[in-house]
């Protein structure tokens, strides 16, 4: 069983949302957090049990980014908005470094997500 990070920024919402939906039978198989809204939104939208953090801006990334430096994340699914300013950028730079860093699984889009999903279900 993998742990499984999931955030989104507001304009690829949907799009995650999506993809929890046609993945939930594997996604069921692992641990999932996920940042306030978006981790909401997962709930929602497939039933999947997701631990809820604090919203991005307010400090979700910067707990995600903390449980990859502990150990305590395996895998990252962060679909960006690369078209849109965020006023959290800095947030966003860390986690994506940080992801990099400790050399997790790490997918910015639909089709890197399926991959690792593939690779580790």
């Amino acid at each position: 069983m993998a742990r499984i990070g999931l955030v989104a920024h507001d304009l690829k919402k949907d799009e995650l949302v999506a993809w929890a939906q046609a993945n939930a039978a594997k996604l069921s198989r692992h641990e999932l957090v996920g940042t306030g809204t978006t981790g909401s939104r997962i709930i929602e939208g497939t039933g999947l049990a997701v631990e809820c953090l604090k919203s991005g801006p307010l400090g979700g990334d910067a707990q995600l980014g903390a449980r990859i430096a502990e150990g305590r994340l395996d895998v990252l699914v962060f679909f960006q908005d690369p078209l849109t300013a965020m006023p959290h950028d800095v947030d966003i730079k860390s986690l994506i470094r940080l992801g990099t860093l400790y050399n997790i699984l790490f997918a910015l889009n639909p089709r890197t997500a399926d991959a690792i999903l593939a690779a580790i279900d």
